[in-house]
């Protein structure tokens, strides 16, 4: 199976973990997803699992139709992500949690059997299942930080965040386009994972900036779950600043 796939059955079940046992107040609390709570935090995951097994498996368009019917026409990704979540707020809490677990389980059963080279539909145009993979990974491991922080938890830095770090590493080309600005040269990061190891990702060239510093902040960074200013991130080289101000994790 992709190493990929595994990383991400193992932050859904930390996110599994949390969400038992939640009673109704606990799954309306605010979480950091401005005007979202727990139970939006979920849905929303609920519904981009179930667009990703439609991508996965040759039905995204069908699948995005279904979920935004009714929704009407929206400006971008992030309205329309909010539109989807106000169309179907307020199911059972207890019902919104099995859908979320099914979706979860399906989605790994998908992307396990499925070509990790294969190229599907998603969001920003196409990509890889691996991408899909790691994508899926960064968003569950986001949205599962938002969970704990609404519930006064604290979730530990694990190994998976390699992945998401280098997600951000590899889509800074497009974090860039979409912001209407340009590269004025290849980007490295030079990171510390959570055990004290060394994380790099670098251009077969000599990068023109050099982004330094722990990987968790990095990858909250590109979470938009914390300003650069608040970490001890550090950068050189041309597009340092830009870097930091335009990396994500997400379509």
């Amino acid at each position: 199976m992709n190493p990929s796939v595994t990383q991400l059955e193992a932050q859904q079940a930390e996110l599994a973990g949390l969400l038992d046992g939640l009673d109704d107040i606990a799954w309306e609390l605010p979480s950091p997803c401005e005007g979202w709570s727990v139970a939006d935090v979920v849905l929303h995951l609920a519904q981009t699992n179930e667009m990703a097994i439609g991508s996965a498996t040759g039905r995204f368009e069908e699948t995005l139709e279904r979920l935004t019917a009714g929704v009407g026409p929206v400006g971008d990704v992030d309205e329309g992500a909010a539109l989807m979540v106000e169309h179907e707020r307020g199911r059972p809490h207890a019902e919104l949690r099995a859908r979320w677990r099914a979706g979860s389980d399906e989605l790994v059963a998908v992307l396990g059997a499925a070509d990790p080279h294969q190229r599907v539909t998603w969001v920003a145009g196409t990509l890889s299942i691996r991408t899909l993979t790691t994508t899926r990974l960064a968003e569950t491991w986001i949205h599962a930080g938002d969970v704990a922080r609404a519930l006064g938890r604290t979730l530990e830095a694990t190994d998976r965040l390699q992945q998401i770090a280098r997600l951000a590493w590899r889509t800074l080309p497009y974090a860039f386009e979409r912001a209407g600005r340009s590269l004025h040269g290849s980007v490295a990061f030079e990171l510390i994972g959570p055990g004290g190891e060394r994380w790099d990702f670098a251009p077969d060239e000599r990068a023109s900036t050099v982004i330094r510093g722990e990987a968790v902040e990095l990858c909250l960074v590109a979470a938009r779950r914390i300003d650069p200013s608040q970490t001890s991130l550090d950068g050189e080289g041309p597009d340092a600043d830009a870097v930091l101000e335009l990396v994500r994790t997400y379509a």
